[in-house]
């Protein structure tokens, strides 16, 4: 055990002061990738903040307060900065009366002359909304702060992009400070209701600014738009409907403009705007309800084809934020998304044949598993096509190790999805499993175990899909469980060498004690001899014990299965 020896707390009265001075020498038009003192200052004060907590604050405070009014903005700035950078190591109760007091001269400080203030008043707003919320929301201050806020959206690049970020974790706070919401469900109101349409139409005129792509302006504006959506109470649904339309005319319109690009310069802007404008379709959607997403989905399917057929979507990001919308489609149009099936197959199969972009194919395996557990078994008609691809997949040495495990889990979506039909593919899925289970890898190589983990876990996940799949929903089981009777012996050999493994993740527990339960439920007590053996019910009591509340359900619910065969047997 090392005992702190509090070097950093002497050294404070030593160190705070020469810190100040250099905070105060700014270079004016810097670009903000420079590296300079004043930035390197303001780091040291943070960590410095994270390691000494509140005994920092009578060395920094008195400079704060003699300066945060100072004529000179070079002082005004340093203050704003050395208040800013010591937010993140104090106590709540030592932080929110500092911030609260401060709060008037901070929003002053937003119309300051300055640039460089202003800069810096929008990103220790991005702070206080990061680290206090609760004092950014205060009914006091939060019509004059969002007045603020939004003025700065009109700022110079620079400051609107710190105004984007503030507004990113305003969203969450407020939406999060609801009180009495259980988590999970969506308040009716919140704090931001009544300004939020006039917020979320200044960040989509922010996105549309002609210097958007300075700073990173244009992305950090679509970010908050996320957010804001993404947070967004019952009352403001109205908007979020709204602004789903404008986002799919604005990917029309980008759509329209491909023909025109004359450079790589241009052709990189114009894919980063289509990845934007993606990403921020999937969070608008998310937020649509169950009876308006039908009336949408085939003016947004239109766009994401056209998107598909695009020379755009020869870049992989493109491609891949693609993808991740029509996942977000499948996600809430669920059997719906039936109807678009067949003209999106080539470009599903596309994407499971992209090995050399693996994050590419990886998003194209994991919509294959949305896909069937959406279309459940009107999947069938695919099946075959896209059983031959990820086998492929898995056997093709160039195809990235991280997409492996996530096809194994898929074979348990396409099992759970078209039950009994499995039976076709369940001989050479079995093999596959098989091998994958012998897998080794370098202890010492923590990657590899992480990834040794993972492909556990999909193959549990595997198994569990294939034997739901063929036990059926019944009380009794379909007698198609039977034909994986003779495997069961080796599952239950992989299970003991997971429970034997003390490299092995929690997640690898959850999906095991899963695996237990459903193979009680399908085979019955001719089982419990075969499980019951200590390194399976050690397994479970950790698993019971366990943080994580999947883990400790699912550990739970085995344990139930297995006492039920034990009663069965005794009796």
């Amino acid at each position: 055990q090392r005992s702190s020896k509090f070097y950093a707390k002497g050294a404070l009265q030593y160190l705070v002061p020469v810190l100040m001075t250099k905070l105060t020498k700014q270079e004016e038009f810097d670009d903000e990738d420079d590296w300079n003192p004043s930035k390197a200052a303001g780091v040291c004060l943070m960590l410095l903040a994270t390691c000494c907590e509140d005994a920092i604050v009578p060395f920094v405070l008195p400079f704060v307060k003699d300066n945060i009014k100072s004529p000179n903005w070079r002082y005004r700035d340093a203050a704003l900065m050395a208040f800013g950078s010591i937010l993140g190591g104090l106590d709540t109760g030592t932080l929110r009366p500092l911030v609260e007091q401060a709060m008037p001269t901070l929003i002053e400080l937003m119309y300051d002359s300055s640039v460089v203030v202003r800069d810096t008043a929008a990103w220790t707003f991005g702070r206080i909304c990061e680290i206090i919320p609760e004092a950014a929301i205060n009914d006091n201050y939060l019509k004059p702060l969002l007045e603020s806020l939004v003025n700065g959206l009109k700022a110079e690049p620079r400051v609107a992009a710190n105004v984007c970020w503030a507004f990113t974790g305003l969203a969450e706070a407020a939406y999060e400070a609801v009180e009495g919401n259980e988590e999970g469900t969506q308040p009716e109101t919140y704090c931001l209701s009544e300004y939020f349409d006039f917020i979320i139409m200044r960040l989509l005129e922010t996105t549309d600014r002609p210097d958007g792509a300075q700073a990173n302006l244009r992305s950090a504006a679509y970010e908050a738009l996320m957010e804001m959506v993404k947070n967004s109470p019952g009352d403001c649904y109205v908007t979020v409907q709204k602004t789903t339309m404008i986002i799919l005319e604005r990917l029309n319109q980008v759509l329209q403009m491909e023909t025109h690009i004359q450079s790589n310069t241009d052709r990189a802007q114009y894919n980063d705007l289509q990845s934007l404008l993606c990403a921020t379709l999937q969070s608008v959607l998310r937020k649509v309800t169950p009876d308006d997403a039908p009336q949408i989905s085939d003016a947004i399917m239109t766009a994401l084809l056209q998107m598909f057929n695009s020379n755009s979507c020869k870049s992989g990001g493109v491609q891949e934020d693609a993808i991740m919308a029509v996942s977000t489609l499948v996600e809430v149009l669920g059997e719906g998304f039936l109807k678009y099936m067949d003209a999106f197959k080539p470009f599903l199969c596309l994407g499971l044949k992209n090995h050399a972009e693996y994050q590419v194919c990886g998003s194209a395996v994991g919509l294959t598993g949305d896909i069937c557990r959406a279309l459940k078994s009107k999947a069938l008609p695919y099946c075959d096509e896209i059983m031959t691809l990820l086998l492929e997949n898995l056997g093709d040495g160039t195809v990235h190790r991280s997409v492996k495990p996530q096809i194994l889990s898929v074979f348990g979506d396409i099992a759970l999805s078209i039950g009994p039909e499995f039976k076709k593919y369940l001989d050479v899925v079995l093999q596959t499993l098989i091998q994958a289970s012998q897998a080794q890898v370098d202890r010492a190589d923590f990657d590899m175990v992480d990834y040794l983990n993972e492909l556990r876990e999909g193959i549990f996940e595997a198994y569990t899909g294939i034997i739901q799949g063929l036990k059926g929903d019944d009380a009794t089981p379909n007698p198609d469980i039977q034909l994986l009777e003779p495997h069961v012996p080796f599952i239950i050999q992989f299970i003991t060498m997971v429970a034997y493994d003390t490299d092995r993740a929690d997640s690898n527990i959850a999906a095991c004690a899963g695996l237990i339960g459903d193979l009680c439920s399908a085979f019955g007590s001719k089982l419990f001899t075969m499980l019951d053996v200590e390194p399976v019910n050690e397994l479970l009591t950790l698993g019971r014990r366990s943080r994580v509340s999947k883990t400790k359900t699912l550990a739970t619910w085995a344990t139930k299965e297995m006492r039920k065969l034990k009663s069965a047997n005794s009796s």
